[in-house]
């Protein structure tokens, strides 16, 4: 009742954060009514069913099979929706959705052996992104395992390196204790868990007790942590916050951490594809480090003497230089804030390391500090004018770099008929919703849209991180419109990439979820080409595409959603509000196909190539002395052995 009440409050006062809060609490409430009770007797597949209802499940996705039906056809008595997908791969991508929008389980399930291995792109991309996704993992029966039986394989050393913990029904009367165990690890660990269950111990009954939910609390850090933090502050002229996924993970973090942002008045950049760890609107905001980010962001921490890390693993892909900048400033001391413990100090060296939860460490750090500065003030104070001056200057600088860049290399990628890819991107971040959830795949145009998604409230930016997989935002934003019905969901996707999703188009018509999808059409693997181009002499092997005349609108448009070509500038915003208005009202899922150049932005690892050196007479012409002059591909039907232009 209390929950029925509050959401009713919600509804009429349409706030999102009371909305964030009750996902995030109901399941608590529902496990510790349903949970605990005393021990009776109960089928397997009940105690099962009825162990992730006190869990709060609501949701799971996956695929059909006969290994867990017995279970499945309790599913709708419990309040249980399964979602059936068109791939594993997918249902374990949409739980990774729904888990890092809702901030609870995200359950995915299939069938043992294929199904099953199925699941293991998705699962180790919830694993970097530290999503609280279960994997539902049910296997050959116990009595023929080890014959080599139909759909038989070990499942358990598959999914060993990429999860944080799994757990294997040992026994059926086990199940329930087992299965609680699973969930509350999922929680408690900040990742995915597997669970591992023979496939003849949902048959059966035992006297069961549905376990409490055993989930600690967290803390802003231990003492000395906090008070050295506190002295460092004190002393530092100018320091930066760098806040991170714990920020955005953290039921508070994304509020404490505005709120001690303005108390100290220091310059605020987002880690590597969090940029919704922090208010866009915020005078304070700096933007992205890493790939593809905001140089704003990293000068303010190349000129820092304090780097107040929160919620982050500081992780190379968002610390290494980037467009010829070394940023971090080695010189400076550094303080890390991390809920694992295993990860701080790990990437960089730091002065002082706290193992806590982002939104407590921000809380209590400002009571300390506030405290403090009663007595003296930090010594930062005397430089904040100067500092802010700073920081709207290279605010300025560069943004005027960022719409230059759209202008640069037209002549080097024109193309009849087609969009220069950073111009599409500023008209997209213009035609935004304010509370748009926005997932984006890995390829170039989608990470150059790192510099162009701002966000103003957290749980509204979902990446594969540094995992990096093709497939990953179409299902994503799929799961994350599951959780947040209320709020549109927008994919971005190479063409590339929707290759390995786009049959999930049939799952948004079947089971009624909609959401947009933006693909950059421009008939090639981008992110390896730009490999080509730089320093394999534009000898493209495998990067260029020949799509269908129809483009992804018409293959849209055959599965039962809309489909849309844009070929002109200021068709972009209009075609993109006008599929979020038929996705919040009409429930229609469109993909709004719009073709671009084939201009191409930084390459990913310019700290992992080399300029290719051939020893063998048959291959000499195949080395290269320098990279390309332009730095963009060349005209296809131009292409000569010769090597122009290097």
């Amino acid at each position: 009742l209390k929950l029925q009440f509050l959401y009713f409050i919600a509804s009429y006062t349409n706030k999102t954060n009371m909305h964030r809060y009750l996902r995030t609490c109901a399941p608590c409430v529902r496990g510790r009514r349903a949970a605990g009770s005393k021990a009776q007797l109960m089928s397997n597949s009940e105690a099962f069913v009825e162990t992730l209802s006190s869990r709060g499940v609501d949701t799971v996705f996956g695929i059909v099979g006969s290994a867990f039906m017995d279970a499945l056809d309790l599913f709708p008595a419990a309040g249980i929706r399964f979602l059936s997908v068109q791939h594993e791969q997918g249902a374990a991508h949409m739980a990774d959705g729904y888990a890092r929008v809702t901030g609870r389980h995200g359950v995915c399930l299939g069938q043992n052996g294929p199904g099953i291995t199925n699941f293991v792109t998705g699962i180790g991309a919830a694993y970097y992104t530290g999503s609280p996704v279960v994997a539902i993992t049910p296997e050959a029966a116990t009595n023929t395992k080890g014959l080599g039986g139909f759909q038989e394989v070990e499942q358990l050393p598959i999914f060993e390196t990429i999860t944080k913990e799994q757990v294997h029904v040992v026994h059926p009367a086990r199940m329930a204790e087992l299965t609680g165990y699973a969930f509350d690890s999922a929680m408690r660990e900040s990742g995915p868990v597997q669970l591992n269950i023979p496939r003849d111990y949902f048959y059966g009954e035992n006297q069961v007790k549905i376990p409490k939910i055993n989930v600690p609390e967290r803390s802003a850090g231990g003492e000395q942590g906090l008070s050295e933090a506190v002295e460092l502050l004190l002393a530092a002229k100018n320091p930066v916050m760098v806040v991170g996924g714990g920020v955005v993970m953290s039921p508070t973090g994304f509020e404490a951490a505005q709120a001690l942002a303005e108390y100290l008045e220091v310059p605020v950049a987002t880690t590597y594809l969090h940029n919704d760890a922090f208010d866009k609107r915020s005078k304070l905001w700096c933007g992205p480090l890493g790939y593809c980010g905001h140089k704003t962001a990293m000068n303010c921490v190349k000129e820092a003497d304090l780097v107040l890390a929160v919620g982050t693993r500081l992780g190379p892909f968002g610390t290494n230089p980037q467009y010829g900048m070394s940023y971090w400033p080695e010189g400076a001391k550094v303080v890390q804030v991390d809920v694992d413990a295993r990860r701080v100090g790990r990437v960089k060296e730091v002065d002082v390391g706290v193992c806590g939860d982002a939104g407590l460490f921000c809380t209590a750090l400002l009571g300390r500090m506030q405290a403090a500065e009663e007595k003296k003030k930090g010594a930062f104070r005397k430089q904040t004018g100067e500092r802010m001056k700073r920081m709207e200057a290279h605010r300025a600088s560069w943004e005027a770099e960022l719409d230059a860049m759209a202008e640069a290399n037209v002549a080097a990628a024109e193309e009849s008929g087609r969009l220069v890819p950073r111009k599409v991107l500023r008209e997209l971040e213009k035609a935004m919703p304010a509370d748009a959830m926005v997932a984006t795949d890995i390829g170039n145009t989608c990470s150059v849209s790192n510099g162009y998604l701002r966000f103003e409230q957290p749980r509204s930016y979902l990446a594969a991180l540094t995992f990096g997989n093709c497939g990953y935002a179409f299902p994503a934003a799929m799961g994350a419109k599951v959780g947040c019905p209320e709020r549109p969901s927008v994919a971005y996707v190479g063409d590339g990439a929707f290759g390995m999703s786009l049959m999930e188009l049939l799952t948004c018509v079947r089971e009624k979820v909609p959401v947009t999808v933006v693909t950059f059409n421009n008939q090639q693997w981008g992110a390896e080409k730009k490999n080509q181009v730089l320093w394999f002499g534009d000898r493209y092997v495998g990067t260029n595409l020949e799509n269908p005349a129809t483009g992804f609108a018409g293959i849209a448009q055959a599965m039962g959603c809309r489909g849309v070509t844009v070929t002109k500038l200021d068709e972009v915003g209009p075609a993109l509000r006008a599929a979020i208005d038929a996705q919040m009202k009409d429930g229609i899922t469109t993909v709004i196909d719009v073709h671009t150049t084939r201009e191409l932005g930084d390459p990913f690892r310019r700290d992992a190539m080399k300029l290719p050196q051939r020893l063998l007479k048959k291959y000499k012409d195949f080395s290269e002395e320098r990279e390309s002059a332009t730095g963009q591909p060349v005209d296809l039907l131009a292409q000569k052995k010769k090597k122009g232009g290097k």
